[in-house]
């Protein structure tokens, strides 16, 4: 296994100009959706089904749990803590498992119920995806009603078009919009910023709400509504995994110089604007966000508000694609097309299936839902659960990694565990009201993961009956020479310690063999990518044949003919022939480690799982794929 380190964010020399560009890039992409809250966050604790009395007091008491949660949950578990733990400089919930598996050793049923809730928690991510373009979106394109009630019937259809037209762009990539989307941002948090303290000038006595105080008189005031409440206040959070997840991209400094430099002062300002205003006016309850700006303001209000929902969405749907490409190097998800949308952009890339599954999804949101506050209900499930994982997640790391004694690692777990299972309660109990919907989506993916996981594991073992290990092919080809003919032959395979199918079905139909065999397994460890004196393993068994290992890192494309001439044989192209197998599965019904009817599902999965000529990068016109039937 592959040594990693906590301590090798590649973006940690950054300096001078190009720090502030990846502050202003990180701008955009990393605090999208965070930064879109105010437009739905305030408005689900006072309007709707769930909402408190509306009163100073509880103005005060929630505005005081929005500024904590955002100092506790934001600021001091993700910028301060959790954001340590990267994977070669790569975050999110699957790098947090990666670094698990290179930890201490523990008992494997640990060690599985951890990759188990982890894996859950990353499936929770899907759902999320769905939910947040909606929400977004619709919020925003939800001013207009504000501006006018002749708006009203068309708030749905115009929601409707935006989400077509942004899933649509998905497979243009947004390389050419990246210096856009930074700029966009700044005015967007400068327009909260400005009209947060708008408000706060009309009702300064707000600015009391920064005492812890009043959030506790609230719990004590409101009681079990007060809890519930907290499903609401939750929603100001959304986003904070995804500043851990794209820690990759930018690293830690510019992630945090735009929070601590213009995202958290602007959310800060905004939230207490929104409170006066409700202080002052109660009936602002239906939208405080744009009752909050002057008339003249709400048209261009709407036009930046939706840019800005776009923008949030954009990052949310990238990070579903990274997400999948992932799950699909670690093994599991079966093969998908990814199409790279620039050459240049880190992580820029495009899968079909999962952006038309996202739109599709995302439509059925908005019809089933209809509006913000409606939604509201659905949201915050998946990511309160993801927050909770994350927390557990990163105490095995901290005493893995940091060395941290356990006392010092549980106390700084629990403290975060006590806000993390307040929202969860709070979310859980909107199961009802829509936050069935991720949890459904979130199963459903789970289910697929695992399915395939173990599916892989089962075929595998089924490959490694009776196989023929590389040196017994050798010896017996010594025996029994058979005609070799020129040029380089690359079989693939999963099991590293025995032959490929593919070569004894070749040797059996040609009765012949390529002067120069390569026998080739690539696997993807548990780290993010690997540096070049690991990428390549290579054995020379004598007579031409050699075996050979390649080594990627789970967010690392695996491109076989560069492998190859990385290494230290030279090959030449137009004599190397690639061999594949194809297996195709069938479902017997005997027992074989895994039900029938996820027997089924891992044969259908098999079926539709892309080439693996296109996902290894071969020439499609050096590659010979033979097939076989295999019993589960």
């Amino acid at each position: 296994m592959a040594e990693t380190s906590i301590d090798t964010n590649r973006h940690a020399n950054l300096s001078g100009k190009r720090l502030r560009s990846l502050s202003l890039l990180a701008l955009g992409i990393v605090y999208g959706d965070i930064g879109t809250s105010p437009l739905y966050a305030m408005r689900g604790c006072f309007y709707g089904s769930r909402a408190v009395a509306l009163n100073e007091a509880n103005v005060l008491g929630v505005l005081s749990l929005i500024v904590w949660t955002l100092v506790i949950v934001v600021m001091l578990k993700y910028h301060v803590y959790v954001i340590r733990f990267d994977n070669r400089g790569e975050g999110g919930i699957l790098a947090l498992i990666g670094l698990i598996g290179l930890g201490r050793a523990r008992p494997a049923a640990v060690r599985t119920f951890l990759t188990v809730i982890g894996v859950f928690g990353a499936a929770l991510l899907y759902g999320d995806g769905m939910i947040t373009p909606a929400i977004s979106v619709l919020s925003a394109v939800e001013g207009l009603e504000v501006a006018t009630p002749y708006f009203q019937p068309y708030v749905i259809p115009a929601t409707i078009v935006v989400l077509v037209l942004l899933f649509v762009f998905q497979r243009r990539g947004t390389a050419g919009l990246g210096s856009v989307f930074g700029p966009v941002m700044v005015l967007w948090f400068l327009t909260l910023a400005v009209l947060g303290i708008r408000g706060i000038l009309w009702a300064p006595s707000v600015l009391r709400c920064l005492s812890p105080v009043y959030a506790v008189r609230f719990f004590a005031e409101n009681g079990l509504p007060g809890f519930l409440v907290l499903g609401a206040v939750f929603l100001v959070t959304t986003g904070g995994e995804a500043l851990y997840a794209d820690l990759g991209h930018f690293g830690e400094k510019p992630i945090q110089i735009d929070w601590f430099s213009i995202v958290g002062p602007s959310l800060v300002l905004q939230y207490l604007g929104q409170g006066a205003l409700l202080i002052r006016n109660p009936q602002a309850a239906v939208n405080p966000f744009y009752m909050l700006a002057p008339k003249w303001a709400l048209y261009p209000l709407v036009a930046v508000a939706t840019a800005a929902t776009i923008i949030a969405s954009q990052a949310i749907i990238s990070g579903a694609f990274s997400l999948t490409r992932q799950a699909i190097q670690l093994g599991y998800l079966p093969r998908m097309e990814i199409i790279h949308t620039s050459a240049s952009e880190i992580g820029q890339i495009y899968i079909p299936t999962v952006n038309w599954a996202l739109m599709v999804a995302t439509i059925v949101v908005v019809v089933g839902f209809q509006s913000s506050s409606n939604m509201a209900g659905a949201y915050g499930v998946a990511v309160s659960t993801t927050m909770t994982i994350t927390t557990v997640l990163a105490y095995v790391v901290s005493r893995d990694l940091l060395g941290w004694k356990r006392l010092t690692a549980g106390l700084v777990t629990a403290g975060f565990l006590v806000g993390d299972l307040a929202f969860l309660g709070a979310n859980y109990s909107k199961i009802a009201h829509g936050g069935w919907f991720p949890l459904l989506i979130a199963g459903t993916v789970f289910l697929l993961m695992t399915t395939w996981r173990r599916g892989r594991e089962l075929l595998s073992a089924k490959l490694r009956e009776g196989a023929l290990s590389p040196e017994m092919l050798v010896q017996s080809l010594r025996l029994r020479p058979p005609l070799r003919v020129p040029g380089t032959a690359v079989f693939m395979h999963r099991n590293a310690s025995g032959v490929p199918p593919a070569l004894l079905h070749s040797l059996k139909h040609y009765k012949a063999l390529h002067e120069r065999v390569l026998l080739l397994t690539v696997d993807t460890e548990e780290v993010s990518h690997m540096r070049d004196d690991e990428r390549l393993s290579v054995e020379d068994l004598g007579d031409g044949i050699f075996v050979l290992e390649g080594h990627y890192g789970y967010m690392e494309d695996v491109n076989v003919p560069r492998l190859l001439a990385s290494g230290p044989m030279a090959l030449n192209p137009m004599d190397t022939t690639y061999f594949l197998g194809r297996e195709t599965l069938v479902v017997t019904g005997r027992p074989s480690g895994m039900s029938q009817w996820r027997e089924k599902i891992f044969a259908s999965m098999m079926r539709n799982a892309d080439s693996a000529a296109r996902f290894f990068h071969l020439p499609p016109n050096r590659v010979v794929e033979l097939g076989a039937q295999i019993e589960l």
